[in-house]
């Protein structure tokens, strides 16, 4: 049994969704379909989520929302147009953003959710029909109704335990299952939605609820790349990695595959099969539990830009009991999550995402450090790139660091932190977001030859 999850590029128009009822229907093992709303149909497209973002914003400020809940609309009924599908299903849905709409929550952040997760239910009932027309007997799944329960952090929400034997359920269907992506509903009945690109996490929990033999993640690559191939040219394919490989990748910028979507995979073992809905007949990259470590020491170079780091020095700091215990409270109270924590004895570095430290917090922050800590200096730097250098092999493999330091810096490139994971199978390197490009064409050529 295979769980099968198509992404927004997949179900952006008719073409697409006609795509993936052949790829499923030639596989009977692939009987739960996972779909997300629909993409962008070109480049200059505009995502059927942050059209519904924006439509939830106008309703929110009071404003007429007419103008963007009827762009919305139609984008289904091009689709629906184009499949031949009856006039009903748009109506359907219209109604359903109406209704989302009128019933709002005086929860903004939970309304936003509702908003957001309409894009994959209404594409999961837009392709339900779509097979059983073209017949093959399908059913639309109501993400809430099969048991898929989250907490009720909205737009960061996490699936709740009891959700898997609920959904084990599935495994029972006859029909194909049409399962939408990205949300579920919490213990009192509210939708809620998993972090952005949250589809992944959905057919990863899926594939585990019901003890899948493989899922299949459908994208539009015909594998993982090494390298962002839209930084480096032609970068090699990765054929097999671990789930612990693409983890680390993931987090630090390969957008193919949702970093947390890995979690629900590695504990029940499932491998993950990343495949192009465009070139189905690729074998595409698989992700498991093991793989020797072979040719390949490093598996991939991934980078991330948006960081920024705030720098502590305190002489003496090693002697001071609770020093970091103290620093991460103080971001803790103003929850913060941090990406790294590279320390020595006189000093400590704590790499945040720019993203969560604006000003405001910024000021109150050192503050707070200085007032509480008191350390000899404090310095926040913004415009911070993290790159991730991923590989098994390299925890067999002395002068790893060596040959990436050395390559950066015969490219010029100043480090601004280094920093290894416990486990030795990823090296981060911190540097500025304008030397990014050039760090990443070093670090190609020296571990790929390219």
């Amino acid at each position: 049994m295979k769980v099968v999850k198509f992404g927004g590029t997949s179900v952006a128009n008719a073409e697409q969704i006609s795509k993936i009822i052949q790829i499923v229907t030639s596989d009977a093992a692939r009987r739960i379909v996972v779909v997300s709303a629909p993409g962008k149909r070109n480049k200059a497209d505009i995502k059927v989520t942050d059209l519904l973002i924006a439509l939830a914003n106008t309703v929110i400020a009071g404003k007429d929302f007419e103008p963007e809940l009827k762009t919305v609309v139609e984008r289904y009924a091009e689709i629906q147009r184009d499949l031949k599908l009856p006039d009903a299903v748009v109506k359907t849905i219209e109604a359903d953003l109406r209704g989302r709409i009128a019933g709002r929550s005086s929860n903004h952040l939970q309304f936003m959710d509702a908003m957001k997760a309409a894009g994959e239910d209404c594409s999961a009932r837009v392709i339900a029909e779509a097979f059983t027309k073209a017949g093959f007997p399908a059913q639309y799944v109501n993400p809430g109704e099969a048991g898929m329960l989250l907490s009720d952090d909205f737009g960061n929400a996490q699936v709740l335990d009891e959700s898997y034997p609920k959904l084990a359920t599935l495994k029972q269907a006859k029909d194909i299952l049409i399962f939408p992506g990205f949300f579920g509903v919490t213990k009192g009945g509210e939708v809620a939605t998993f972090p952005r690109g949250g589809s992944d996490i959905t057919g990863a929990i899926l594939a585990a609820a019901v003890t899948a033999d493989v899922y299949e993640n459908f994208t539009d690559v015909d594998s993982v790349c090494s390298m962002d191939p839209r930084v480096i040219e032609n970068p090699p394919a990765i054929d097999c990695m671990t789930y612990r490989e693409m983890r680390e990748l993931s987090y630090a910028g390969f957008g193919v595959f949702h970093d947390e979507a890995i979690i629900p995979a590695v504990r029940a073992s499932i491998p993950i099969c990343i495949k192009n809905t465009n070139n189905p007949a690729a074998p595409g990259t698989m992700v498991v539990p093991k793989r020797a470590p072979g040719e390949r020491t490093v598996v991939g170079i991934s980078s991330a830009p948006g960081f920024c780091a705030i720098y502590i020095d305190k002489y003496m700091m090693n002697r001071e009991i609770g020093f970091g215990r103290r620093l991460l409270q103080i971001l803790e109270d103003e929850k913060i999550s941090f990406e790294h924590t590279p320390t020595g004895i006189d000093n400590i570095s704590v790499i945040l995402a720019s993203a969560n430290l604006p000003q405001a917090k910024q000021e109150r922050i050192t503050g707070r450090i200085n007032a509480e800590l008191k350390p000899d200096a404090i310095l926040v730097e913004h415009g911070l790139t993290l790159i991730m250098v991923v590989g098994e092999g390299m925890h067999y493999t002395p002068g790893m660091a060596a040959k990436a330091t050395q390559a950066m810096a015969a490219n010029g490139v100043n480090l601004e932190m280094i920093n290894q994971g416990a486990s030795e199978i990823s090296m981060m390197f911190a540097v500025k977001d304008t030397d990014r490009e050039k760090a990443l064409r070093a670090l190609g050529k020296v571990f790929f030859g390219i």
